[in-house]
């Protein structure tokens, strides 16, 4: 049972952040259009309705997608600052080969190729695209002991772990576990060199961080921010900026126990497919979409 179904991005071009990513990063458009009032109230987004959105998948074909929605810029909005989606993490085949592609693409390298410590079974390297977001691109050798991680089928392939910001992360934890039926893998504290420089702090300074999984399959992390974070900022109305939303597949949205922003509803499309879909608010008042399939 493999959950994680997508991950929408605000930005204030989606055909331009699309097209980055289909020349970059070998993904491929297979939907777009406008937002109807009833998504855009799904997500609390009201004044995101008919904003223009792009949906793209990977260049290996995996149902696992990128949706880009209009919005518009939020000058108080820093990258690694905030509360909320921080992060999208894409598995590749050859880190080595990816970062000689991105010193010459638009995306800036703001993490080069690194092993970490107690961790082989993973080689990431880490980049900032023009729109703010930031990207992990990791090479996955091995499984973890008790979990399995996913091998690319394509040099850039798919999404697979989406990273939350927290304030507080074992209540993130937590309501993962009660509300989304989730659990804790692991904890480990880590020497976070994006952290680090994000918030001025000794590159020695360790940071706790976690994942959640289901049964062997890993799909989120989860990092506990230093105290100078702060709620994201955003336009009254509209999605916030940057990595906005996380969508995940749920076998039976009857049995998730937390408040929808909406009573979820069939929809079409892409990320979608006719399936019953609703949004909840995560701690942070960060956005978890759901999709029953299973």
């Amino acid at each position: 049972m493999k959950l994680l179904r997508a991950a929408t991005l605000t930005v204030t071009d989606p055909e331009a952040s699309a097209a980055r990513y289909v020349a970059w990063l070998d993904y491929s458009l297979v939907e777009r259009g406008t937002l109807s009032s009833d998504l855009a109230a799904a997500w609390g987004a009201p004044a995101s309705e008919g904003r223009a959105f792009v949906v793209l998948k990977p260049s290996s074909g995996a149902p696992v997608y990128l949706r880009f929605v209009a919005g518009d810029a939020v000058r108080e909005y820093r990258p690694l600052r905030t509360y909320g989606w921080a992060a999208i993490e894409i598995c590749v085949q050859d880190v080595l080969k990816v970062n000689e592609r991105m010193l010459n693409s638009p995306f800036e390298i703001i993490g080069p190729p690194r092993e970490i410590d107690g961790l082989p079974a993973i080689y990431p390297m880490q980049v900032k695209g023009p729109d703010g977001e930031i990207v992990y691109l990791t090479q996955i050798r091995s499984d973890l002991p008790a979990f399995d991680l996913p091998r690319a089928e394509s040099l850039i392939d798919k999404l697979f772990i989406l990273v939350m910001a927290c304030s507080d992360m074992d209540a993130s934890i937590d309501w993962f576990e009660k509300v989304v039926g989730l659990s804790l893998g692991r904890k480990m504290d880590i020497v976070y060199t994006m952290l680090a420089n994000a918030f001025d702090l000794p590159m020695e300074q360790l940071h706790t961080i976690s994942t959640v999984v289901h049964d062997r399959d890993v799909f989120l992390e989860l990092d506990q921010y230093p105290d100078a974070a702060t709620p994201r900022p955003a336009h009254a109305g509209q999605l916030p900026p940057g990595i906005a939303i996380c969508t995940l597949s749920h076998p039976d949205l009857s049995k998730v126990k937390g408040d929808w922003i909406t009573p979820p509803t069939r929809r079409d499309g892409a990320v979608y497919g006719g399936h019953l879909t609703g949004t909840l608010r995560a701690p942070d008042g960060t956005l978890v979409e759901l999709v029953q399939l299973g």
